[in-house]
């Protein structure tokens, strides 16, 4: 199992509630130099005129959607810059994979993608204090991911894994991660 990825991004998306945070934390905790940076920080802070990405999109929702994506990349690659592993965690889905590879020049990038079960989701989603899903349904966002989502990187089903297992799992499959094999 590799820890020590150096100067890297490593992108790890999928649905709400399919164990990103958790997953990209505990990933970061085991590099000896790494950031966590969660791409959700950068859509709470706007904090006056923000537009939430709903299934029926605003243009200027989008707009923040990209905006979001653009600032994430830029500070995954200052911290790869400066050595560190930069540990992206969002929900990057569709078409919107494809630009955020085009957008990190960074080399290698990671892509993993988490893909549990949406039978998993739905119990994750009912045990967690937070309503990610509003407007949004489980299959919705399911269908966009296996649907409409490039095949870039690695993808794990971790419906049966815990989260030390599905880094394990990541530190394992690098080679697959690598955007430059896809």
């Amino acid at each position: 199992m590799r820890t020590d990825l150096g100067s890297a991004v490593v992108l790890i998306t999928g649905v709400m509630a399919s164990g990103k945070s958790t997953v990209a934390e505990l990933l970061a905790r085991q590099l000896p130099r790494a950031a966590h940076v969660r791409g959700d920080v950068f859509r709470r802070m706007v904090v006056s005129g923000r537009e939430e990405l709903l299934p029926e999109e605003t243009t200027e929702a989008r707009a923040q959607l990209a905006l979001r994506y653009r600032l994430s990349a830029l500070v995954a690659e200052e911290y790869a810059r400066h050595g560190l592993t930069a540990v992206v965690q969002d929900i990057v889905l569709g078409d919107d994979l494809s630009r955020y590879v085009t957008m990190v020049r960074t080399r290698p990038l990671y892509v993993v993608v988490l893909a549990p079960s949406t039978a998993v989701v739905q119990a994750r989603e009912a045990d967690r204090p937070k309503n990610g899903y509003g407007v949004w349904t489980v299959e919705a966002l399911d269908h966009a991911l296996r649907s409409e989502t490039p095949r870039i990187g690695l993808w794990l089903d971790t419906s049966e894994q815990t989260p030390a297992q599905t880094v394990a799992a990541i530190l394992d499959n690098l080679p697959a991660a690598d955007v430059e094999n896809c």
